[in-house]
């Protein structure tokens, strides 16, 4: 029983990531308000929002199998304070960093109606933050971090996501509000 959490815990980390990945890729074209394949902008939004609940569950999974581990030793404690774990606990500090952050992106759009929408933007750009401390983490604590497999689907997508950020960042992209008033003149 204990190889199948060992596994599982692994894969919910894995699938975690690569659904945290597409998180962030659908977040910035979202907010470019560009027509991606005939799909409504709205329908991205919940796409987006959608791949985002799915990431919080296999997170779960990731954390959930692990704390019932015997193998993997992990305590409460290591999942609330970061850098308190006894295995390697920089890196096992950067998945609680990581799940921290992700609680705090997940809990401002709970209350986004309540808090207003420039508070929810403003803790929402910590999704920048959380990728790659989650990547570093991965890398880091993970079994399969140094293994081809595993740095192969990371650097592929670092590339998609630095990509994504360098176009954000670019003066050719253009939000969606902007966009709006732009083909309304």
């Amino acid at each position: 029983m204990d190889e199948v959490l060992w596994a599982a815990g692994r894969a919910g980390g894995f699938v975690a990531l690569a659904l945290f990945t597409c998180t962030v890729l659908l977040g910035i074209l979202n907010r470019s308000g560009r027509p991606v394949a005939g799909v409504p902008r709205f329908s991205l939004t919940l796409i987006h929002r959608n791949v985002s609940l799915l990431a919080l569950v296999f997170l779960a999974l990731h954390v959930g199998t692990l704390l019932l581990d015997p193998f993997a030793k992990l305590t409460l404690t290591d999942v609330v304070v970061p850098f308190l774990g006894h295995y390697r606990p920089f890196w096992q500090g950067l998945g609680t960093v990581a799940l921290d952050l992700a609680i705090a992106v997940v809990l401002t759009s709970l209350l986004r109606h309540r808090l207003g929408y420039r508070a929810f933007r403003l803790v929402h750009w910590l999704s920048y933050a959380l990728w790659p401390v989650a990547v570093a983490h991965g890398i880091g604590n993970g079994t399969d971090g140094f293994n081809g497999w595993f740095l192969g689907a990371t650097v592929v997508a670092v590339v998609l996501v630095l990509a994504a950020v360098a176009w954000r960042l670019s003066a050719g992209f253009v939000e969606s509000a902007r966009l709006r008033q732009g083909s309304a003149s």
